[in-house]
């Protein structure tokens, strides 16, 4: 563990790492109070206690700790914190700049609520590669993302490169321009190969790529197909080279101009504006490599001292390439945050409740893993139970139902907390049963027999109904987040950790 000591402590840099400077300060994301977003009074509740909460079937039953809990959340520290996290730092890729900038936010946000032993926990992961789509005309919308995949196998860290766009449709079966010149010095745009093997796909888009190159293009953005509502396609680092097994080969370069994986709903943008004007694109790539992440820990000590046991409220701060990550996970990182505050506040109890932020969680649930990994048999025994907090804030209208998500589909210690909590906060109704699914960070708990559960508002019929701007460029606040629904998640996880540590 990388414990920081106060002579150490980081504030967040004044302008976006350097992975995400160019894209947030050209597109930069609206901070109005459209899509979903309530409005909060600062330093307010969002409702009386005693109200009924938006959504739910009756009033509450509190009883005295829960009182003491709901009346001391504030969303507005929470929208605060969400901006900061989705708007002023933007993607928050595993290892990179960005992310590191978000691992400090939360350290210093932690040490303010007050915690206790505030520190890092290293561990290594993955290079990264990433793209930058710049618009000089100011054509494009600018209420999304413009962060892209960058291929490995073709040209890295070079000076951006603009040009006109060039649609060939397929890649597969390129339409290329009558007049040669008109592919030189162009951005090529073409639908990615489809082919259902990959090594024959992989091999059809070097091909691909090898022929623009040829004919003098600038850059290639290599264009996702669509998936079935409400899912849609995020964007991606392409690779030119077949990897075989778990171990891909060293990185080859078998381009020297960038290669782009765009989302699905920049896919429709940059065609629709194609569609009724010449676009013109700048294309810049960065390589991240020999990278390092982190978990975030802290701790609210309880009376039962240095072996006391140990309950954890968590989210994970990271999000994949191209999505501002407002919903997955700033949402659940900014519960975590906030529940900070409130439970520190409190009359200590017995347990210890930790705070924890997990990194790299889009790679694997690699942050988790690592941190259970290291955890003693001792330990790992003192954990009453893991409350993971993932997408806890949509406002995408058919997440009607509040999911408890077991890796096991056993209930356990904190399904049956949030259940009694959900019943005195009248939200009964809406509270799923314990249903399997892990694709989250419980499930590095539950792997090892720890109970854990996963908390998250998703569609009714199924926890695999996921909101449209999962994995988007549009995970943003105006686009994708309730107010209420983050509230109600704050009240539920902190009434039930709260009673878990008594």
């Amino acid at each position: 563990m990388n414990h920081i000591s106060g002579s150490d402590q980081s504030t967040l840099p004044t302008s976006p790492p350097s992975d995400q400077r160019g894209a947030l300060s050209r597109r930069r994301l609206l901070a109005g109070a459209a899509g979903g977003i309530a409005v909060v009074a600062a330093g307010q509740p969002a409702w009386a206690a005693d109200a009924t909460r938006p959504g739910a079937v009756r009033g509450p039953s509190l009883a005295v700790r829960d009182r003491q809990v709901v009346q001391g959340i504030r969303p507005s520290r929470a929208l605060a914190d969400l901006r900061v996290l989705s708007e002023r730092i933007g993607p928050r890729i595993g290892g990179t700049a960005s992310e590191k900038a978000a691992a400090e936010f939360a350290l210093t946000s932690l040490r303010s609520a007050g915690c206790r032993d505030v520190r890092l926990e290293p561990f290594a992961v993955a290079d990264k590669f990433l793209a930058d789509i710049g618009d000089p005309d100011g054509q494009l919308p600018d209420d999304i993302c413009w962060q892209a995949g960058a291929s490995p196998d073709a040209g890295l860290d070079a000076p951006p490169v603009t040009g006109r766009v060039v649609d060939v449709k397929a890649a597969t079966a390129p339409a290329w321009p009558a007049d040669p010149a008109a592919v030189t010095g162009a951005v090529v745009l073409a639908d990615d190969a489809q082919d259902a093997d990959a090594a024959t796909r992989v091999n059809l888009r070097a091909a691909f790529v090898l022929e623009a190159q040829r004919r003098g293009a600038a850059a290639v953005v290599l264009l996702p197909a669509d998936l079935a509502y409400p899912r849609r396609a995020s964007a991606s680092s392409p690779r030119l080279v077949p990897t075989t097994g778990s171990t891909p080969p060293p990185w080859t370069a078998v381009a020297t101009i960038p290669v782009l994986g765009v989302a699905q709903v920049q896919k429709r943008l940059l065609r629709e504006d194609l569609a009724v004007r010449p676009l013109r694109l700048t294309i810049g790539t960065t390589s991240h490599r020999g990278l390092t992440s982190h978990n975030v820990l802290a701790d609210i000590p309880g009376r039962a001292g240095a072996g006391a046991p140990l309950v954890y409220v968590s989210g994970h701060y990271d999000s994949v390439i191209g999505a501002p990550g407002a919903n997955d996970d700033g949402s659940g990182t900014v519960l975590t945050l906030e529940l900070a505050r409130v439970l520190n506040r409190l009359r200590k109890s017995d347990a210890t409740v930790r705070l924890a932020l997990w990194g790299s969680e889009e790679q694997g649930l690699i942050g988790s893993r690592h941190h259970v990994a290291q955890l003693s048999a001792a330990d790992r025994g003192r954990i009453r139970g893991v409350f993971q907090n993932d997408m806890v804030g949509t406002s995408w209208s058919p997440a009607t139902r509040y999911w408890q998500l077991s890796f096991s589909g056993t209930g356990n210690a904190t399904t049956e907390q949030v259940t009694a909590a959900a019943e005195r906060l009248g939200y009964d109704p809406q509270i799923s049963p314990v249903t399997q699914r892990g694709a989250s960070d419980h499930q590095s708990f539950q792997e090892v027999g720890i109970a854990s559960a996963n908390f998250s508002w998703r569609g009714e019929e199924t926890p695999a109904l996921l909101e449209p701007p999962y994995h988007s460029p549009e995970d943003t606040i105006e686009k994708n987040i309730s107010m209420d629904r983050l509230t109600v998640s704050m009240e539920l996880i902190g009434c039930a950790a709260y009673a878990l540590a008594q």
